[in-house]
């Protein structure tokens, strides 16, 4: 369906580059890479915190 390959992904990056600029992008890369993180945690099913139930 989308067939990004390395031409595409260097747009994208050039573009991102100069609408956030050069101090914005290590944000943008830890942010990228905590959401990565986050999610192959999630599929992993490593995430799942068990729920105390309250007792009257």
């Amino acid at each position: 369906m989308f067939g990004f390959g390395l031409p595409e992904v260097c747009i994208i990056l050039a573009i991102v580059l100069i609408v956030a600029g050069p101090s914005k992008l290590p944000q943008f890369g830890q942010a990228l890479g905590s959401s990565i993180k986050g999610f192959k945690k999630a599929l992993d099913g490593n995430d799942v915190t068990p729920i105390e139930e309250k007792k009257p």
